[in-house]
C-alpha cells in the first residue's frame, strides 16, 4: 500500500507542476512530513489522507491503489 501511495501522490503532484514543498504547503504539511509520504517512509494519517484526496480530487480508494 505504501508503495502505491507515494508513487500516486509524486504522479499527482507532478501533474499539477507543485514541487513537494509548494504541495506541503498547500496541505499545511511540514515539507519534511510530505516527503516522507512520497516516498513511503511514512503512512499519513486518515484525516491527512482524506485532505490529500480532496485537494487532488480523487478518492482515498484510487491513492491507496485500491482503484485505478
Amino acid at each position: 500500500m505504501e508503495i502505491v501511495l507515494g508513487k500516486r501522490l509524486r504522479e499527482l503532484r507532478e501533474e499539477k507542476g507543485l514541487t513537494q514543498k509548494q504541495l506541503a504547503k498547500d496541505l499545511q504539511l511540514n515539507s519534511v512530513t510530505y516527503l516522507h509520504y512520497e516516498k513511503a517512509q511514512r503512512e499519513p494519517p486518515l484525516a491527512v489522507l482524506a485532505e490529500m484526496a480532496i485537494y487532488f480530487e480523487v478518492s482515498v480508494d484510487y491513492l491507496l491503489g485500491l482503484t485505478d
